[in-house]
């Protein structure tokens, strides 16, 4: 049996929740600058990048998910997220915001955090086709398979119905694109 002081802790967390939202092109440290004026709780993660100019390089701050940031949702001020300037909508799950993990939240917190080089990568999931980009496998395409700590190209000879797997670098491999422009995906069995 909780404490009241201890349940009421326990609703406060419930009620706090990371959720994200889209904003128009370029606008996510605006509408991160203004929204925390406005009390909200807000989440931009960044990365450091240099562009080059004919006559320069410049060090710049850029938003590692570009058009997002995450926010603690606030059902009753939802209306004043909205009506921000640069806020576009607000991702949902059905007609209800949709909720971001807190530990995708600390996990993205810990990587930018830390001293190691981050920049943003395409989204690969388990069973997308992928082509390698550099390296001894330039050129080859195949399926990703990622474990718990590494993530395999798998190459798979239809006729013998028989696969071999090579670990790869997250970083030498882009998604294949289907005619359609969707990347293609290996169908369920």
């Amino acid at each position: 049996m909780h404490s009241p002081q201890e349940t009421e802790c326990i609703q406060w967390q419930q009620i706090l929740r990371w959720c994200a939202l889209r904003t128009c092109h370029q606008h996510e440290k605006t509408v991160a600058t203004i929204l925390s004026q406005k009390g909200f709780e807000v989440f931009l993660p960044t990365y450091e990048a240099v562009h080059r100019w004919n006559d320069r390089n410049k060090r710049l701050t850029l938003p590692l998910f570009p058009g997002y940031l995450f926010f603690i949702d606030d059902q009753e001020r939802r209306a004043q997220i909205l009506s921000t300037p640069g806020v576009h909508t607000i991702l949902k799950a059905g007609n209800v915001p949709a909720v971001i993990p807190d530990e995708e939240i600390a996990s993205i917190r810990r990587m930018i955090e830390s001293t190691l080089r981050v920049e943003p990568h395409p989204f690969l999931a388990n069973g997308d086709s992928v082509r390698i980009k550099a390296g001894p496998l330039a050129g080859l395409e195949g399926i990703v398979s990622r474990t718990k700590h590494t993530l395999h190209l798998v190459l798979s000879v239809k006729m013998l119905g028989r696969s071999a797997a090579v670990e790869i670098d997250a970083s030498v491999v882009e998604p294949v694109s289907s005619p359609g422009g969707t990347t293609k995906r290996l169908a369920p069995s």
